[in-house]
């Protein structure tokens, strides 16, 4: 969640398949990445069950790098509210994740374990990923 943010509450736009990932479509930081091969809006949760289940895969070895950021509000409405009455409360934070994004990146660990740790983390996100390697 960010720490302040300009509006409250966002347009909510349109998620139409369109465009791909102008920035973070390389790996910068790690060995690894974690690439998305689809559109998708990510909640803080989801970043945050991935993070943990690379980082409990990878006990005390090895870094980890997320590269997207939850800046996004969502807002929802109450419970049996009735139609009008405006716009919802925001209720949570998402990151837009287009296709191209790297979204997690992790070094200091060997082939396999990279994998398998970023496969895990894979589950826990709502779109399709790519194990990448940087060459």
């Amino acid at each position: 969640m960010p720490r302040k943010v300009k509006f409250r509450k966002w347009h909510k736009g349109r998620k139409r398949g369109k465009g791909v990932a102008a920035v973070a479509t390389e790996i910068s930081f790690g060995s690894y990445g974690l690439k998305s091969l689809g559109h998708a809006w990510v909640t803080a949760r989801q970043i945050e069950a991935a993070r943990r289940a690379v980082t409990h895969f990878l006990k005390k070895g090895g870094r980890v790098w997320i590269r997207i950021f939850p800046d996004r509000p969502r807002t929802k409405k109450g419970a049996e509210v009735p139609m009008g009455g405006g716009k919802g409360a925001p209720e949570f934070f998402v990151a837009v994740v287009k296709p191209g994004t790297v979204i997690l990146e992790v070094e200091g660990v060997n082939l396999v374990t990279a994998k398998e740790a970023l496969t895990l983390a894979s589950h826990k996100l709502p779109m399709k990923t790519k194990f990448l390697v940087k060459e």
